[in-house]
């Protein structure tokens, strides 16, 4: 059960015990309150049409993931080499990929309530992690850690952690193996993943 969770997860597409005055505990804290409680459990438990569930998650998504910082830490070294339409290309195409997967898959909440177990400090000055758990039908609880970075004041998630998996750094050791097996590349990445939606 714990595995089918996590891949629900693996589309969104980001520990240390420095001290982090840069973000503050409870704002982050509330900003993934938001996040899971409205978009997560108040919209999936709503009875709205599924075009206007993947609308409203679709804002949420853009809102509140940075998928600019995401996209440059998933493509690693290849995003300095990377020319400026590849760049945007790829963010669009893996946003797209993440809303479609969420929006198929978001129903297998129904019914399911994070709990938040505090905060934990980042090496990262602008960075947190948001420590919550989700019980599961069977077995212990599934952990789930959000890491938020703050940038100018606006707070947003750059990876999530699975029983210690970060899905961040799996889909960067993913793309990059196939940018480097791949003729074509970071343009044959963007077209697996354009194949991938369709």
């Amino acid at each position: 059960m714990k595995k089918f969770f996590a891949f629900l997860f693996l589309g969104l597409f980001f520990s240390g015990v420095e001290a982090n005055a840069a973000v503050n505990a409870a704002n982050a804290e509330n900003f993934i309150k938001k996040i899971t409680q409205q978009g997560i459990e108040e919209l999936i438990n709503s009875n709205v049409s599924a075009a206007e569930k993947k609308s409203r998650f679709t804002k949420l998504f853009n809102d509140d993931l940075d998928l600019d910082f995401i996209g440059k830490f998933v493509l690693g070294r290849y995003w300095k080499t990377s020319t400026p339409k590849q760049r945007t290309d790829f963010i669009d195409v893996y946003r797209k990929l993440n809303i479609q997967t969420w929006s198929e898959r978001f129903n297998e909440f129904k019914g399911k309530h994070f709990e938040f177990l505090g905060t934990e400090n980042s090496k990262s000055a602008d960075q947190i992690f948001v420590n919550t758990q989700v019980p599961m039908q069977e077995g212990a609880p599934a952990s789930v850690k959000w890491r938020v970075k703050e940038t100018n004041g606006r707070l947003r998630v750059v990876d999530i952690i699975i029983e210690n998996v970060s899905l961040a750094q799996t889909a960067r050791s993913e793309y990059t193996a196939y940018i480097k097996k791949s003729p074509n590349g970071i343009d044959g990445l963007i077209k697996d993943l354009q194949n991938k939606i369709k």
